[in-house]
């Protein structure tokens, strides 16, 4: 049997028969790689916390024939701290479906590992929203999976000098000369144009070392909350538990 040892996260994991689980791993050598780890709901199973959402490590599987199966954990990271906060943990728990759901296997998945470690531990570090730590992280996947907006020029003639409106249909920013048949055009507050610009493309272990103001944080939510709607199609059952639990 073929054994590899790959880099990765945990983002989801699934009772199977009466001991096995069956983990989903984003990882930074195969992309998605889903495997199962047998005997791993056993109490005594070396892989019983090793194969929870979150954690982060080194992760020996072999190649059956038609799936792989883990053969040993080393974790570096739980991030232990999120679940001493049900809101946290919703958060993470977020981060790991959205990334489920845009990674695939055989991909390049670095960038995405990147981000989804990175967003993990800001999500605990106190200074920073956790508010803004999502639309950072949204607003970054999107960006890594070729579907984030224009945020730096005019998205019909290339202008990056006229006054302009972020158009969520249009998929960015549309300047003033091109702006007449946009129907859904916000003028968005310079500091908010400003942080777009800043996520979208600054190097990922830089994303999470700035705060924003209140009326900032609020229009970014409102952009993103829109922009999702009209891009993913997908409705995450985290964010619907996250959104009851911070009313």
């Amino acid at each position: 049997m073929n054994e590899i040892t790959v880099t990765g996260m945990v983002l989801s994991t699934a009772p199977v028969g009466e001991y096995d689980r069956r983990v989903v791993i984003l990882t930074r050598e195969q992309g998605k790689v889903a495997a199962f780890a047998r005997g791993a709901r056993k109490p005594n199973s070396p892989l019983v916390g090793a194969v929870n959402p979150c954690s982060f490590g080194e992760f020996t599987l072999y190649a059956g024939r038609s799936s792989y199966t883990v053969k040993s954990a080393k974790i570096s990271n739980y991030f232990a701290e999120l679940r001493e906060n049900m809101v946290g943990a919703y958060y993470g728990f977020y981060f790991l479906e959205f990334a489920n759901f845009y990674a695939k296997e055989a991909n390049d998945e670095r960038e995405m590992l990147k981000l989804l470690y990175q967003s993990m531990r800001a999500l605990t570090n106190e200074k920073i929203p956790n508010r803004l730590v999502r639309y950072i992280f949204e607003l970054r996947a999107l960006c890594i999976n070729g579907e984030g907006p224009q945020v730096f020029r005019c998205v019909s003639c290339g202008d990056e000098k006229r006054p302009a409106v972020f158009s969520v249909k249009k998929g960015g920013l549309v300047c003033g000369e091109c702006m007449q048949d946009v129907m859904d055009g916000m003028r968005l507050d310079t500091s908010t144009l400003y942080s777009m610009q800043y996520i979208e493309s600054s190097r990922i272990e830089k994303l999470y070392t700035f705060v924003v103001s209140d009326a900032v944080l609020e229009e970014l939510g409102r952009v993103m909350e829109r922009y999702l709607d009209v891009y993913v199609e997908k409705k995450f059952k985290s964010l619907e538990i996250l959104e009851t639990l911070e009313i």
